[in-house]
């Protein structure tokens, strides 16, 4: 027991979060380098030996985590995310799955897992998901609404853009995120239907400033819940470890 204690501390010292995150990094540098056909006839087999060197490490360091948590390894999102990533790095290069291995870049995103500050800003997203289900299934009856007026105000002149719904939804999304929505497309409806601007403006403030805007403070909502949560969980943590050595003491004291 006493040496799983030990084996946790050092696994989650500064000093070894410091040393992962520097070999997730150079890892990542690596596999950049294999995708350049000059940097592998230059040196290619120093960039495969540091890249199987990191992936070594990668390997000691889910070994050790199995062994100082044992099942309780799994019950952290994190640390099940660290280990697909990196046993899919394992799938043999020859045979139906070698594919996957196209998937080793994603060792790189072993970053958010060992980071605190990317980790709340995963974890405030995915606590958003939910709130953003109700945002995205009012923005689907804002664009269905809209497809419609557009294809029947606009289908006849502008068939590429505007011809059926599917146009329509395409072309107002284009519209929604500014791209060339001016000069590009409403100008030369305009030109046609100068009447156009009341339909695309409103369009426009409707699902660009107002739906994205409330989009975006539902995940900052959630990142600031995330951190006021694990703000509370240190200071709990905190809290029980001075009392467990208050009372350690107060046992010691003659009575």
């Amino acid at each position: 027991m006493l040496n799983r204690r030990k084996l946790t501390a050092f696994l989650e010292s500064p000093m070894a979060t410091v040393t992962i995150m520097i070999v997730i990094i150079v890892n990542a540098i690596v596999l950049g380098l294999e995708t350049s056909s000059r940097a592998m006839g230059f040196m290619g087999p120093i960039i495969v030996l540091i890249d199987e060197i990191c992936l070594g490490i990668f390997v000691i360091e889910i070994i050790l985590k199995l062994i100082a948590y044992r099942l309780k390894f799994f019950r952290n999102g994190w640390n099940f995310f660290d280990f697909i990533v990196v046993s899919v790095a394992l799938i043999p290069e020859s045979g139906g799955l070698a594919v996957l291995r196209a998937l080793r870049i994603l060792r790189i995103l072993r970053v958010i897992s060992v980071a605190p500050s990317l980790r709340r800003v995963v974890e405030g997203f995915v606590t958003a998901l939910p709130g953003m289900g109700s945002v995205f299934l009012l923005m689907a009856l804002i664009f269905y609404i809209g497809s419609v007026m557009a294809t029947s105000l606009f289908g006849s002149a502008f068939p590429i853009w505007f011809g059926n719904l599917g146009l329509s939804a395409y072309s107002l999304f284009q519209i929604m995120t500014l791209e060339s929505w001016s000069m590009g497309i409403v100008r030369p409806v305009m030109e046609v239907y100068p009447y156009a601007w009341m339909f695309f403006v409103p369009f426009i403030m409707v699902t660009t400033f107002a739906v994205v805007n409330l989009l975006v403070g539902l995940i900052v909502n959630s990142m600031q819940d995330a951190h006021a949560q694990e703000s509370n969980a240190a200071t709990d943590s905190y809290r029980d470890e001075v009392l467990q050595r208050l009372d350690a003491i107060e046992s010691r004291l003659p009575k």
